[in-house]
């Protein structure tokens, strides 16, 4: 007890704090989301997304040079295609919006590339699967599209599938397609416990993959439950997932925290859209000093007990690391 104790003798100066620091981020443990449109012929701008590009399907080295430089390794890569349908047809296209990126990032560089797998962006009606007369989500006709979506990604040279969907028994399917076609070496990293959140909104901009009708409330989880998360991530672990993911980051770091505590597998948080639209808004009006903030929410995250973070902030943190 004091004065024997005192536990400010570890905070005096910036190298002892650097000594006993207990959570550390690291570039190599940053996911940056990276967005491309078969629409446009250069980058586009979102207002919601500061400093978000949506990139054209070219200058890959470029692109690929800038996220290199900045010391970050992983992307999850996007796609917004020319032509929508009911099927979402484009997402397991071949020569796909998805597909071309992952092939162009691969060819241009060392980048580990994630491919997400949803068929939101690819649907005319904007939800993560086809549909069935009633207008629910046909959960069993969607899983088989996504083994054939998971298979395209792999041959494009996607190092990680994705799948965002949230449909029961998507991993077990995903694993069967692509063990199937030859990529049981591919690794799954599964969008376990992704809640249904307001805090997506920008994402739904960029994207342009908002449900033109009712909600994901039916297949994505609730914001008050606890419990279901972790079943979730047990039953994706069961069906082969090598990497879980809670979704968003900042408002469940009590799942990410008892998903670190209760399964010994890679953990990944999403610091998602919204999280990243008001910080910058608020740093834009003056109200919070933006840099220091982005460092303390990724932290929040990390000593969470995620291994790795997917954030729109991983070029601007990661340079901040490296200086």
């Amino acid at each position: 007890m004091y004065p024997e104790t005192r536990l400010r003798r570890l905070r005096k100066t910036k190298g002892m704090r650097d000594l006993v620091c207990e959570t550390r981020l690291s570039p190599e443990n940053l996911v940056l989301p990276v967005f491309f449109d078969e629409n446009l012929d250069r980058p586009r701008a979102t207002e919601s997304m500061p400093d978000v590009p949506t990139w054209a399907l070219k200058d890959y080295e470029e692109i690929a040079g800038g996220i290199e430089g900045s010391g970050v390794s992983s992307v999850l890569v996007f796609g917004i295609p020319k032509r929508k349908d009911a099927a979402g047809s484009q997402a397991y296209a071949e020569n796909g919006v998805v597909q071309k990126a992952v092939r162009g990032l691969k060819d241009s560089s060392d980048l580990l590339v994630i491919a997400d797998l949803c068929m939101c962006e690819y649907t005319d009606h904007g939800h993560c699967g086809i549909l069935c007369r009633d207008g629910r989500v046909d959960n069993d006709g969607t899983v088989e599209l996504y083994g054939r979506i998971a298979v395209s990604q792999a041959r494009a040279g996607a190092d990680i599938i994705s799948p965002s969907g949230m449909m029961d028994g998507q991993i077990a399917a995903i694993r069967a397609a692509l063990d199937d076609a030859g990529f049981e070496d591919t690794p799954i990293m599964a969008y376990s416990a992704k809640y249904q959140s307001a805090y997506y909104g920008p994402f739904r901009d960029i994207a342009n993959s908002a449900p033109d009708k009712g909600d994901r409330a039916g297949y994505q989880m609730a914001p008050s439950n606890r419990r279901e998360a972790l079943r979730e991530i047990a039953a994706d672990i069961e069906e082969g997932a090598d990497i879980v993911m809670v979704k968003p980051a900042g408002p469940y770091l009590d799942i990410v925290r008892e998903a670190a505590d209760t399964f010994p597998y890679p953990l990944c948080a999403y610091q998602v859209s919204g999280e990243y639209a008001m910080i910058k808004a608020a740093a834009a009006n003056g109200w919070i000093d933006e840099n220091r903030v982005m460092e303390e929410s990724l932290l929040g995250i990390k000593r969470a007990g995620a291994d790795m973070i997917v954030t729109y902030y991983a070029e601007k943190m990661a340079r901040r690391l490296r200086e």
